[in-house]
């Protein structure tokens, strides 16, 4: 899988939102630059496995529609001596 990419933008609203976490949560300032990299370490190091968990979860949900689709082809036969 390749890095997850996201915009200037979006990466600038994350770098913000650490910020104002660790600020209120452990009073702790973090300065812009030290901000956007770490939002480029949570990226690289830990996005993944938020990426793969939502994909398994995905997996799980469409495996469950492929279920009721079985099922529902099923109640819909009409009984055959062939």
């Amino acid at each position: 899988m390749s890095e997850i990419e996201f915009t200037h933008e979006q990466k600038q609203a994350m770098a913000e939102a650490l910020q104002r976490f660790l600020e209120s949560e452990c009073d702790t300032e973090l300065g812009q630059f030290d901000a956007l990299f770490l939002v480029d370490f949570i990226n690289k190091e830990l996005a993944p496995a938020f990426y793969n968990k939502g994909v398994s979860d995905a997996k799980s949900a469409l495996e469950r529609r492929m279920l009721d689709i079985s099922d529902d082809f099923y109640s819909i036969e009409k009984d055959s001596k062939y």
